[in-house]
């Protein structure tokens, strides 16, 4: 879809204003219409498949085609009408797939979010000019899509489509250039809290967890009655394409049971049909249900067990998250705070719950399946109150002992500092001979790195020159010399004394 709306004409930057304006308004346009093409043309590609490979069609090509209308309609809410039934009655079907509906949201997503941005060369739009423009090109689409459907086997009813694809159509396009313009702050009422943005992402958490332990329950529903939902399965149809067919309707149907699980876990149930209801506590009336894989899962008629008391898990947990997310952030706030933005998250997992089970419900036909899926505000209601019961008193006791450990780290900081004034003082009492409190750490200087100097290698030493041995004399030879040396030293010594002698009788006086 990008690449065809990418090509859009190049206009030069000195050409008029009001011309860029106007380009920039068709191509937002023209991407909100190739949106909706590429939409409708997928699920045609699809039905179209599987009417050629069907051996016993009902129809023709143009019936193909209508039957593919009206499940592109079908996805954006508009409810659909049957009108060759058995009874003659034209039977309503109201029950969204939820998983069919994220191709066309994400493609009109996209088209919304990628018109503005700002290429070189390319006109940019107005955020105000390309909502308009981009719903405006998608509702065109839709509008002749709704009006090739009138006569078809699916019908679109006129004022469901009048009133459904409107409103789906701005949610998603205004979604997607808010994104585009940078997420910017939405001006809020006076009477919403500074923390509004703490409690919508707690209650998007809770919602998560309810949607996320419907699905839970409802795997492990159908992991327990895995061969009722395999006898299903094969009753359908005998030929492969009928079974591929099932397979994804089955699973274009899976959000919807996950939602239909979370409200059975929550406590009001969900409908089965006319007077007919499967909640914890039993399944009241014997519903007329028909062959399909997934609604194998419901619980058998007759009073609830304890084991399916279990299923009370998901709220609670749901409340934990509700709770814990409320005081995620470091926020310095009082009890009075903390309860109003837990209450507040708490209430905002209620809507959440009670659209969801809006969307996922509604009719399948006349009679015992004029009504189906969960009550939306029964839903709501009770996600309120678990959320709320369990949410609230965990957010308090989370805040409460936050602040109790907030008050021992000051008493403990205010401890030490009281301990250093002392010693303070003492030491300048003192007059200097106290140490400093806390002793103050040897200063560790780091040795400076030295790079290692490679070495030369030494220079060899010279040979040593080679030396003339002297004979050692004999013995008698050696005696001889050392008596003469004894006389020489004897003839020495006596000639000194008598020197020293003589020397002496000269200085004595003459006597009288």
């Amino acid at each position: 879809m990008t690449q065809v709306t990418d090509r859009s004409p190049l206009l030069p930057p000195s050409a008029p204003v009001r011309s860029r304006r106007a380009a920039a308004l068709v191509d937002c346009a023209l991407r909100g219409a190739v949106a909706a093409g590429v939409g409708l043309g997928a699920l045609a590609v699809l039905v179209m498949v599987e009417w050629i490979s069907s051996p016993y069609p009902d129809s023709g090509p143009d019936g193909a085609l209508h039957v593919a209308a009206g499940i592109w309609l079908l996805a954006h809410g508009t409810e659909l009408t049957r009108p060759d039934t058995l009874s003659g009655v034209p039977a309503p079907v109201g029950v969204v797939p939820l998983l069919l509906s994220v191709g066309p949201i994400w493609l009109l997503y996209r088209a919304a979010r990628d018109c503005m941005d700002q290429e070189e060369g390319r006109p940019v739009a107005s955020v105000r000019g390309a909502f308009w423009a981009v719903s405006g090109g998608y509702l065109l689409v839709a509008g002749v899509v709704a009006l090739y459907d009138l006569g078809g086997p699916l019908a679109a009813g006129p004022l469901s489509a009048a009133f459904h694809l409107p409103v789906v159509v701005a949610g998603t396009v205004g979604l997607g250039v808010w994104t585009a313009a940078g997420r910017p702050p939405v001006p809020l009422p006076e009477w919403v809290p500074d923390d509004a943005g703490d409690a919508v992402r707690a209650a998007a958490a809770g919602v998560a967890v309810l949607v996320g332990g419907g699905a839970l329950l409802l795997g492990g529903a159908l992991v327990w009655h895995a061969g009722a939902a395999q006898s299903a399965f094969l009753q359908l149809t005998g030929v492969w394409s009928g079974r591929f067919a099932v397979l994804l309707l089955a699973l274009a149907l899976v959000p919807n049971a996950a939602v239909w699980a979370a409200a059975y876990a929550l406590g009001p149930g969900f409908a089965l049909g006319a007077g007919a209801t499967a909640s914890p506590l039993g399944v009241t009336t014997n519903p007329a249900l028909p062959h399909f894989p997934l609604l194998a899962a419901v619980p058998a008629e007759g009073r609830g067990s304890w084991l399916g008391w279990g299923v009370a898990l998901v709220p609670v947990a749901a409340g934990v998250v509700v709770g814990w997310f409320s005081v995620r952030t470091e926020a310095d706030r009082g009890l009075r705070d903390t309860a109003s933005v837990a209450a507040l998250a708490a209430a905002g997992c209620a809507a959440g719950a009670a659209l969801l089970a809006a969307l996922a419900g509604g009719p399948l036909g006349t009679g015992n399946l004029a009504e189906f899926g969960p009550v939306w505000w029964r839903t709501g209601a009770a996600a309120l109150v678990w959320t709320a019961g369990v949410g609230v008193p965990l957010a308090l006791g989370l805040r409460w002992w936050r602040f109790r450990r907030g008050l021992k780290a000051e008493a403990a900081e205010g401890e030490t500092q009281e301990r250093e004034r002392r010693w303070t003082a003492l030491k300048e009492a003192s007059g200097g001979l106290m140490a400093l409190f806390p002793p103050q750490q040897p200063t560790v200087v780091a040795e400076p790195v030295v790079e290692s100097v490679p070495t030369p290698d030494p220079e060899p030493e010279p040979e040593p020159v080679p030396v003339a041995e002297v004979p050692a004399p004999e013995p008698a030879e050696a005696e001889a010399e050392v008596d003469a040396a004894t006389e020489t030293a004897t003839e020495t010594a006596s000639e000194t004394a008598s020197d020293a002698a003589s020397e002496t009788d000269e200085e004595k006086p003459p006597t009288s």
